[in-house]
């Protein structure tokens, strides 16, 4: 197992290769995603037991959406039975990566509560929006800054776990730590990914809502508007998520190379 150190420069360009990969058949990828969060959410909608099957799942339809850009990508069909076809490669590995990532997250948000008491812990666990006067007291930044920095490890482990386990055969240990050597390895490249992400996920999505809203505020144009502002979010949401989720893949290609398995 080899991964390829990259420039900085490849994290933007992941981003437009997964472009890329939506555009050859936009209404597909964007079908995955949903049936991919669709899934997620409905076992959690079950106490307890649905967020750990939701957790342990989500690993092999990682692999399922992945797959997806693959094929996309190669010119190879793809479909519905792709993203849950993701749970049959490897799937003792794949489960056992989704349990110990849950394990990893509680205990990290357990560690937090020792710095304010449990408070983000509840707020996380918690259906009722967050209190504004203790957001705006900033209560919970130290604890979300120690959440953040004892998670990035975490996440760098996960990040091509997945697809490693599921195409290339390894076990636990083995995809955990190629994964976290490849990130380690292409740090620069991961820090201009996440620039790009902030940017085109979140600062330019933002500016055209707010751009729209002002254009059909007041009266009548804010009834309106409705009808056309929030249609319209809906389907760049989608654009926007199916072209990050196969920037995921490509970063996966680029560093890897093809699968040894699949």
């Amino acid at each position: 197992m080899h991964a390829q150190k990259l420039p900085a420069a490849a994290g933007w360009r992941w981003l437009d290769a997964g472009f890329a990969i939506f555009r050859r058949n936009p209404p597909l990828l964007a079908m995955l995603v949903v049936s991919y969060w669709l899934t997620v959410i409905f076992l959690n909608l079950v106490p307890i037991i649905g967020a750990v099957a939701a957790s342990m799942i989500i690993p092999g339809l990682t692999v399922g959406l992945m797959q997806a850009a693959r094929d996309l990508d190669q010119g190879n069909p793809a479909g519905l039975q792709t993203l849950f076809g993701g749970l049959k490669q490897n799937p003792r590995t794949l489960l056992l990566l989704g349990a110990l990532y849950l394990c990893c997250t509680l205990a990290i948000l357990g560690l937090s509560a020792l710095l304010d008491g449990g408070d983000l812990l509840r707020l996380i666990l918690s259906t009722k929006p967050a209190d504004r006067e203790a957001l705006e007291s900033g209560s919970f930044l130290l604890p979300s800054v120690f959440v953040m920095t004892l998670m990035t490890p975490v996440l760098m482990a996960w990040w091509f776990a997945p697809v490693l386990a599921a195409w290339h055969g390894q076990s636990v240990g083995k995809s955990l730590f190629f994964s976290f050597v490849a990130c380690w390895i292409n740090w620069r490249a991961f820090l201009a990914f996440g620039a790009a992400l902030i940017i085109v996920a979140g600062i330019l999505p933002g500016l055209l809502f707010a751009l729209l809203a002002g254009v059909f505020s007041g009266g009548q144009g804010s009834f309106v508007g409705s009808f056309i502002i929030m249609p319209l979010m809906v389907v760049i949401a989608l654009c926007v998520f199916s072209t990050v989720y196969a920037s995921f893949y490509a970063s996966y290609r680029d560093i890897f190379g093809q699968p040894e398995i699949v």
